[in-house]
């Protein structure tokens, strides 16, 4: 009896799905896509439906061969690829290049890599779903028009080497948009005042906000208005006008989608989307546990909805039930709503057993593999908890025509806090508040009287670009992480402090975009497409009418623009440092890894320099400038200006203080995200022992000479 051949599409997969099928199966993996669109050639026909041309990618052929080889051998041919459309997408490429019929149930799908859900996955094969595939063909040929139709007129028009994406092109346009909010942002100052009072003469004090004059807002605008305010309520007596006292119920959060995922592994982990979608993949995919074997810990990365299998609820309610007790049970399993164009194919991610949990597979898991694993497992486990409880308590209080006010709130019943903790944003400290009695007097100890500035909106981060990205509906799970990673390799935004910043290249290709193709920035437009391809997925329009009603005015614009637009020419930044080789003052140019200076004289001179931004701390080993320097994956670290001479580096940002004891610049030292300590640079310091003796010293960062231009590092101080 000939074997089953299973293809699926990476290595890690293929060998915890065969060890689940046993010897009657043989499993092979594709490597991802086999065939696409070529690179040398736009390689749509228009003229025909937008027919795509597909070839075999280059390199791949010798494993389309072993594939083809072991399909003929094989009694049946089950393709196993993941559950989504590029997924479909690929399974119907593979049934081209194997000589499956389009018919033939010849695809199965799972939603997790456990031996139960693989094993009833081939008892159900199903035909390829070539509506799903037309929608992931539909993306690929929107995006290969724009990118091969749009890209070399920013090369004639701003300068070579540059792109457009369909998609990419609207994140930068966020980032430029906040950038110039931010400019644009005029601050007020406005001022506070606080007021610590005394119930009983020897009774703890506690602050009460002011919060309105005359009946309304208070509108303080400087020091002398805050001084007439403070005045009069130094003069004022103090009564209790209403006590307020009630339950609040906190809800737990639903499980991860992608995007939340993305979100909370960079608020709480400090991961970057990137390393979250490689370490989640890795779960997913299987892990060999110890004792165990390989088995896919979490469910299906990709997805957008909030739903949860009722087995899973039940294991989760059990769970709960003995470990926390009943009461810590809602009366019923929750269900979470979804976004509106959410779709819905795929449950939530979460832990396949939850008798996997992170202690039990904690050794069989990379550190980072653990921390993530750990939060899905986590924010789960909590999703089908009971609320926490506060009892809270408002005073209102009168001072004449002044009305203040003090609130305060105890934890009564932690709820789902007892398994997931809250994060910085969502922390609420219990805040007690004396018993009063409406009519009370209360003493005045202290005013506070408090000066502030309105502060312009935030940069994106990756977390909040991500999450606006969702809100708007543009792009889907799998595409935020390589949005981010491509809008930076092209140079159009720079990440400084962990927040994203547009560079002047930037500016230009988005306003350029903005005035003559506006659609493919506005997010409105890119949210409306995404509703189109859901459209053709669910077989309520056609592949060809989706790519005509956008192609057609996007060729007559871009037409116009060819000729309209002139060359633009890119902002030069001049510096006074003169070129070593030609004398001519260097320019700073951006890069892949940042800013760097180079010869305005190119290509008759090829001589570059890094840009070093000096922190104003003095070398510990030899005094010159400690700058900032950056590792080839642009990771910030500091190092001595006078490498190489000067081996000295440090992970910690330099302070311009420095150590009473050895006089040492300060370092403001990160132990994860959120906290950190302001210590001695030195580690031999006095102040440093301690914690020298209690934890090794950091990695060092990469030191080839190759990555001069982008920062190197030497050998570790002390």
């Amino acid at each position: 009896m000939s074997k089953a051949l299973v293809v699926v599409e990476s290595p890690a997969k293929a060998k915890t799905i065969e060890k689940f099928l046993g010897k009657n199966y043989t499993v092979r993996a594709s490597m991802g896509h086999l065939r696409d669109l070529p690179k040398s050639q736009f390689g749509v026909d228009i003229e025909h439906d937008f027919a795509p041309k597909y070839i075999n990618i280059r390199g791949k052929g010798d494993l389309i061969k072993n594939l083809k080889d072991e399909a003929r051998k094989a009694g049946t041919v089950y393709l196993a690829t993941d559950p989504d459309r590029e997924g479909e997408a690929i399974a119907w490429h593979l049934a081209h290049l194997l000589g499956i019929g389009e018919q033939k149930a010849c695809r199965i799908e799972f939603n997790e890599i456990t031996k139960q859900a693989i094993q009833k996955a081939v008892k159900h094969p199903r035909a390829i779903d070539l509506s799903r595939v037309d929608a992931q063909q539909a993306r690929r040929i929107l995006d290969r028009i724009v990118g091969y139709k749009l890209s070399p007129l920013l090369w004639r028009k701003v300068r070579k080497g540059l792109s457009a994406g369909r998609v990419q092109s609207v994140a930068v346009r966020l980032i430029c948009d906040r950038e110039r909010e931010i400019e644009a942002f005029v601050s007020e100052e406005y001022w506070t005042v606080t007021a610590k009072l005394r119930a009983k003469q020897k009774g703890g004090l506690f602050d009460a906000e002011l919060v309105a004059v005359d009946g309304k807002k208070p509108q303080i605008g400087n020091e002398t208005e805050a001084k007439a305010v403070t005045a009069e309520l130094e003069k004022a007596a103090y009564f209790v006008r209403e006590v307020k006292r009630r339950e609040r119920r906190r809800n737990p959060l639903p499980p991860f989608i992608t995007s939340s995922l993305q979100q909370e592994a960079v608020r709480r982990l400090g991961f970057t989307a990137r390393k979250t979608m490689l370490l989640a993949q890795q779960l997913y995919e299987g892990i060999e546990v110890a004792g165990i074997g390989p088995v896919g810990l979490v469910t299906y990365i990709r997805t957008d909805s909030t739903r949860v299998a009722s087995s899973a609820q039940e294991e989760a309610r059990a769970y709960v039930a003995a470990r926390h007790g009943g009461e810590y049970l809602p009366a019923k399993p929750p269900v979470y709503s979804a976004r509106n164009n959410a779709q819905d194919a795929h449950e939530a991610i979460r832990p396949t057993s939850l008798e996997l949990s992170p202690d039990a597979v904690a050794k069989s898991l990379s550190r980072d593999q653990l921390r993530l694993y750990t939060l899905v497992w986590e924010r789960f486990v909590a999703s089908q908890m009971a609320p926490a409880v506060y009892d809270t308590l408002t005073v209102e209080i009168a001072a004449g025509r002044f009305g203040l006010r003090a609130s305060g709130s105890i934890l009564k019943f932690p709820g789902f806090l007892a398994v997931y903790g809250d994060s910085r944003e969502e922390a609420e400290k219990d805040a007690l508040l004396p018993e009063v009695a409406e009519g009370q007097e209360l003493k005045l100890q202290k005013l506070l009287p408090k000066q502030h500035f309105t502060e312009p909106p935030p940069r994106y981060t990756e977390a909040s670009l991500v999450k606006v990205l969702e809100e708007k509906g543009i792009g889907r799970p799998s595409t935020y992480a390589p949005i981010i990673e491509t809008i930076q390799e092209r140079g159009y935004v720079i990440k400084a402090e962990k927040k994203f910043q547009p560079t002047e290249l930037g500016f230009v290709v988005v306003d350029l975009l903005k005035e003559h193709f506006p659609d493919i920035v506005d997010a409105d437009f890119t949210a409306e497409m995404e509703d189109r391809l859901d459209g053709i997925a669910d077989e309520k329009v056609s592949r060809t009418k989706v790519l005509k009603e956008f192609y057609d005015p996007f060729a007559a614009t871009l037409a116009v623009a060819d000729d309209k637009i002139g060359h633009v020419a890119l902002p030069v930044e001049e510096t006074d440092v003169p070129c070593p080789n030609c004398g001519r003052m260097m320019v700073v140019k951006h890069g892949r890894y940042g800013n760097f200076l180079a010869c305005p004289g190119f290509p008759a001179c090829r001589t570059t320099k890094p840009l070093l931004k000096e922190t104003g701390a003095a070398c510990p080993l030899c005094q010159g400038a400690v700058v900032e320097r950056r590792t080839k994956r642009g990771r910030v670290f500091y190092g001595c200006a006078n490498y190489p001479e000067c081996q000295f580096t440090t992970w910690d940002t330099p302070l311009k203080e420095t150590c009473e004891t050895c006089g040492t610049f300060k370092v403001r030292h990160t132990f994860k995200p959120g906290r950190f300590a302001v210590q001695c640079g030195n580690v031999n310091c006095p102040t440093r022992a301690k914690e020298a003796a209690a934890a090794p010293p950091p990695k060092r960062p990469a030191t080839k000479r190759k990555s001069a231009p982008r920062g190197k590092a030497g050998k570790k101080n002390g």
